[in-house]
């Protein structure tokens, strides 16, 4: 086996610095009692001035005037860490949170998939930079040589087991990951570095410093290690809590924009998509807003999540000042990538119908999209009705006609609505007889519909030629709506292809335009 250990120096202050709007200026944890208030950590911005940790705050502020400072929460930590084992999951079953300050995860089954170590370091390094987290990684046989590893130097990978303990044998014993009072009564011992632990007598050693040293160094060597592995929750929460109160909508798009960044990063991490978060605005001394955010179908992409979450942020009332943001996802189903040729010919700006009709959702409100499905009524502007999301396809039944009789479209002459042109097709004879009304005629093949129908028919001005038809259209008289009309494909003196009626029987006499072929 082989494991990567992603180690993350100061979880606490890369938390705070990914969601800080300006990560680029000085700023610093700070820590301790109103007494003794000392610095926990300080940004690169911050040292160049002299700040470090451990520092008072006096000192610090006799530095630098100006500098931010953000309350160290050592619980950020910990959900950090969860965070970036639920991205991990992605690139192995086998992730855990076992390491101090480390996630690791085991990268050999991986390597067939995502490339070999090298080509996957990288896309492991770029992702972590994505999110705003600095990391170091190493690779080893173990997961515990290759958390000690990383933390010693960037970059290091010893896939074979024979070389590592030539590896291991180098490091000095001060950063071999030992506890503190350990390593520094085995520095004053004059045993600098671990290859004179390896060669020291482990009776002595145990006698001295107990079973856990020589347990840590034997799991560094290759001896079994059992540790829990990490399983993703269920649900998805972030919190982020401002140090002054927002009060509009935009001043919220740089945290959103993390949190549903941080969001797809989990989703990715699952293999799942989400199809419902819920956005709570936190105000004081009025109850919490929630922004609740919808889809039809389960989706990933944190670009389209951050697009949709903003325009329903855009369109809620917000009624006081914000001085928290939550986001809570926990309908979270399976994802189904959309289905793409090999060879798309669609336009390179093309947006996918699923993504433009969640856009459109968010923008304008969930009623003012809706989808379109078949009626089981032979009159066109009742053939069909609009509902709120896509549902499946069904396939029409007969409805009743006059005197039990199955109402139908009765067709003198249908048209075959090929591309080369529209022409008469066969049928059969029209059946006689007092109960010929009662027997359906033979359905019509490749009948033409109008791409565009109008919402009321209105007179067609103008001199026409018929070119197919006509097609006899009459039902509803069971709700006292009844039509008899012959329809015709007809084209106009401008060259436009219509779809026309005239009254049941008339031979002659003007049409109604009812609708428009593409």
């Amino acid at each position: 086996m082989l494991w990567a250990a992603l180690h993350f120096p100061d979880l606490a202050l890369a938390g705070v610095l990914r969601r800080h709007p300006h990560p680029e200026r000085p700023l610093a944890l700070v820590t301790g009692p109103a007494q003794r208030r000392v610095l926990a950590a300080a940004n690169p911005a911050a040292a160049r001035f002299g700040l470090h940790a451990g520092q008072a705050l006096a000192a610090a502020h006799a530095l630098c005037a100006d500098f931010a400072m953000v309350e160290h929460d050592e619980s950020e930590v910990a959900r950090w860490r969860a965070f970036l084992a639920a991205w991990a999951y992605r690139y192995s079953s086998q992730v855990s949170l076992a390491f101090d300050r480390a996630v690791v995860l085991e990268v050999e089954a991986s390597l067939g998939l995502f490339g070999p170590w090298p080509k996957f370091e990288r896309q492991l390094r770029a992702d972590l930079e994505a999110l705003g987290f600095p990391h170091r990684i190493a690779l080893a046989p173990n997961a515990r040589a290759a958390w000690v590893l990383a933390g010693v130097q960037d970059g290091v990978g010893i896939p074979h087991a024979a070389t590592l303990d030539t590896a291991l044998a180098r490091i000095p014993v001060g950063r071999a990951r030992l506890e503190s009072k350990t390593a520094d009564a085995l520095h004053a011992m004059g045993l600098r570095r671990l290859g004179q632990l390896f060669a020291a007598p482990r009776e002595s050693l145990a006698k001295r410093f107990g079973p856990r040293l020589l347990e840590h160094l034997d799991r560094m060597r290759g001896a079994a290690d059992p540790f829990d592995l990490y399983r993703p929750p269920d649900r998805f929460d972030l919190r982020f809590e401002f140090d002054h109160e927002i009060e509009s909508s935009q001043a919220l798009l740089f945290p959103l924009r993390r949190m549903t960044a941080d969001l797809g990063a989990f989703l990715a991490g699952r293999d799942g998509g989400v199809q419902r978060f819920v956005l709570h605005l936190e105000h004081e001394g009025h109850a919490d807003s929630e922004v609740v955010v919808g889809m039809l179908a389960a989706e990933r992409d944190p670009a389209l999540l951050f697009e949709l979450a903003r325009g329903r942020l855009e369109q809620a009332r917000i009624p006081a000042p914000v001085r928290g943001l939550r986001l809570r996802a926990e309908e979270l189903p399976p994802f189904v990538p959309a289905g793409r040729e090999l060879f798309d010919d669609r336009p390179a700006q093309s947006v996918p119908w699923t993504k433009l009709r969640e856009r459109l959702r968010a923008r304008l409100g969930d009623d003012a999209v809706h989808a379109l499905v078949a009626v089981e009524d032979h009159r066109p502007e009742r053939a069909w009705r609009r509902v709120a999301t896509p549902v499946a396809e069904r396939k029409p039944s007969v409805r009743p006609g006059r005197g039990g009789a199955a109402a139908t479209s009765k067709n003198h002459h249908a048209f075959d609505s090929g591309p080369s042109s529209l022409r008469p097709a066969r049928m059969e004879p029209e059946q006689q007889g007092a109960n010929a009304s009662a027997r359906p005629e033979p359905a019509m093949r490749h009948v033409p519909r109008p791409t565009w129908l109008l919402h009321r028919p209105v007179p067609l001005r103008g001199r026409v030629r018929v070119l197919a038809g006509p097609e006899r259209v009459e039902s509803g008289w069971w709700d006292g709506d009844d039509v008899r009309r012959d329809y015709y494909v007809v084209e106009t003196h401008e060259g436009q292809r219509a779809w026309a009626f005239r009254a049941a029987g008339e031979a002659a006499g003007g049409f109604m335009l009812h609708g428009w072929f593409a």
